[in-house]
């Protein structure tokens, strides 16, 4: 049987935690990559990540601070807002290539380290406006780091829901309700931005149906 084991993008947040426990119980070992690209909420996304990982994996977290990249980037994901008075919008939390950064950071240290897959849990139902956010892009990113450097894409929740990615979460016994992923603010989920209202959406739902 084909070795998969591989990179796991992580993040602390709903679905890459519900990932990190779907891989598990696929039997496929993993390494979870921390990237800090200067999003205000690092800090509160790696001690949450510390916190919603499985225990058997706390120990082989990676963390990469590529922060300096982003540190001109006037994105409200970048630089934090004041919830009381700014009228944030989703066109405020574009960052450039964010998707391409982090799938080819993530690819890079896989095969440094001698692994050829990345496991990423981007799904369809982001509402980020980043040009590298497209099943289209996913898949041709796919084609060029295979054919380019052997390394393999897999996106196993790629056409699911947040509500689709938080019942597998519940049913392999993920921390998802300790999970982050706020886009605006840095500490406390602020409940408007994409992130949040996809993510309590999925949670009400599950709630109604369980």
């Amino acid at each position: 049987m084909e070795n998969k084991n591989g990179v796991l993008l992580a993040s602390g947040g709903l679905d890459s935690t519900t990932m990190a426990y779907w891989l598990l119980s696929k039997g496929i070992n993993f390494v979870p990559l921390f990237i800090n690209y200067g999003q205000h909420c690092a800090s509160t996304e790696y001690q949450t990540l510390l916190k919603v990982l499985p225990s058997s994996h706390l120990d082989k977290v990676e963390f990469m601070n590529i922060s300096d990249i982003y540190k001109k980037s006037t994105s409200r994901f970048i630089q934090p807002a004041n919830l009381w008075e700014d009228d944030i919008q989703a066109d405020d939390l574009y960052i450039p290539y964010r998707n391409t950064l982090l799938l080819t950071v993530g690819a890079s240290f896989a095969r440094t380290i001698g692994l050829t897959y990345v496991y990423s849990a981007f799904i369809n139902s982001n509402h980020a406006k980043e040009i590298d956010c497209s099943n289209e892009f996913f898949g041709k990113m796919d084609d060029l780091l295979a054919d380019y450097g052997s390394v393999k894409i897999e996106m196993p929740f790629r056409y699911y829901s947040k509500y689709d990615v938080a019942k597998i979460g519940i049913e392999l016994g993920a921390k998802i309700g300790d999970t982050f992923s706020c886009q605006a603010s840095p500490q406390i989920p602020c409940g408007a931005c994409p992130n949040c209202v996809d993510r309590l959406d999925a949670l009400k739902q599950l709630e109604s149906t369980t």
